[in-house]
């Protein structure tokens, strides 16, 4: 992507543009961001999608009517348990829908200007009159997409973030909008994170989420801990602890300096390795979601072309390639390769006629892992 070229979808901004001036600082609303968009699923489609176990789903019967309080059930839902499209206030969100379809996955492609890391995932949401989720903040940045039919949208820059207490919802208690807007298909509202906004269907909607991952450093710490420890014994050895000089103590209880001055060096043996937490990173960023699975393929046959499967992860930094919570040391004309792949997700017969015996057979590997598909 040429990210110094304008972008329909960004209101004739550049992508450097947006990233500069808008991503995580100030909202922008674009109209006809994708000029004459049409729902990619049916709501029929939808509904199908929120029945099955591996997909998750939520339903929520909304106050914004002032009829009834807050109430969200988690599906799986049947379609008898789906409300009739008649009655008013309520909302079934459908999320990571881009691993289930793959129009949603190549929607979800027109915003690869911005790093794979911090992609996430997009999430439908079908809404009768009045339906919504109240006014909420969100930690991530979000591209709201009008798919079908209207919805207001009421945002501020909030201070005030109190909750209503006893809610199934994180309902903002005082929330005091500055701008008030209604999008039509097409339309596209951007919000940075902590910006609170209060989205209500004016009739039947369908609106298209497309959200960002935010790693909270100590969640990120854990799995990383984690995943160092995996290879710690490789990295550190198996040396043990020694005290022979170690007197007498007339107070046992206490711990000696030696053994924490020997878990100290541990620690710093383990970290040693530079590349050890970048690998440990890229293993992070790319593992599947707990509900992705892979259908078992056949790549027996010369690879003409190759593309990754819609729910592969495939990233990368200066020494190593990662697909799918793995990696692999990368280097030469084979990396220049894997690389493309990553940045394209897909190769031509002309790139795979490049590619050395090795790099064919991990592609092939792939392939019959599900990760990859071979081009006919």
């Amino acid at each position: 992507m040429q990210v110094n070229n304008p972008l329909t979808l960004l209101g004739g901004i550049s992508p450097a543009e947006f990233m500069k001036t808008y991503w995580q600082r100030k909202p922008l609303l674009v109209r006809q961001a994708i000029p004459d968009f049409k729902a990619l699923l049916s709501r029929s489609e939808l509904f199908d999608l929120a029945e099955h176990n591996e997909v998750e789903s939520r339903l929520v019967m909304g106050a914004n009517g002032g009829k009834r309080d807050w109430q969200m059930q988690r599906g799986p839902f049947k379609r008898r348990t789906i409300p009739k499209l008649t009655e008013r206030d309520w909302t079934l969100l459908v999320q990571g829908v881009d691993l289930h379809d793959d129009r949603v996955a190549a929607l979800m492609q027109q915003f690869r200007f911005i790093p794979d890391a911090r992609l996430d995932d997009v999430m439908i949401s079908y809404a009768t009159e009045g339906g919504g989720v109240g006014p909420h903040f969100d930690s991530y940045d979000v591209f709201l997409l009008q798919a079908h039919g209207q919805r207001r949208w009421r945002i501020g820059r909030q201070k005030d973030l109190s909750l209503v207490p006893d809610m199934p919802l994180k309902i903002l208690a005082n929330f005091k909008p500055e701008f008030d807007w209604v999008l039509n298909p097409g339309d596209m509202l951007y919000l940075p994170p902590r910006y609170a906004h209060d989205g209500m269907a004016q009739g039947e909607c369908m609106t298209y989420s497309v959200g960002f991952r935010v790693p909270q450093a100590g969640d990120l710490a854990r799995e990383l801990l984690v995943r160092l420890s995996e290879s710690a014994e490789e990295a550190v050895g198996c040396d043990l602890y020694q005290d022979a000089a170690q007197p007498a103590v007339s107070k046992p209880a206490a711990v000696p300096e030696g053994l924490a001055d020997f878990a100290k060096s541990s620690l710093q043996q383990a970290f040693k390795d530079p590349k050890a937490l970048q690998r440990a990173l890229g293993e992070y960023l790319t593992e599947p979601k707990a509900n992705v699975w892979f259908e078992i393929g056949d790549a027996s046959h010369a690879l003409k072309s190759v593309r990754l499967d819609r729910r592969s992860k495939m990233m990368y930094d200066a020494h190593h390639i990662f697909l799918n919570g793995e990696s692999w040391r990368a280097a030469g004309k084979d990396s220049v390769l894997m690389r493309r792949l990553a940045d394209t997700r897909e190769l031509t017969q002309t790139e795979l006629d490049r590619a050395s015996p090795q790099a064919l057979s991990l592609l092939v590997e792939w392939c019959d892992d599900g990760w990859l598909h071979a081009g006919a």
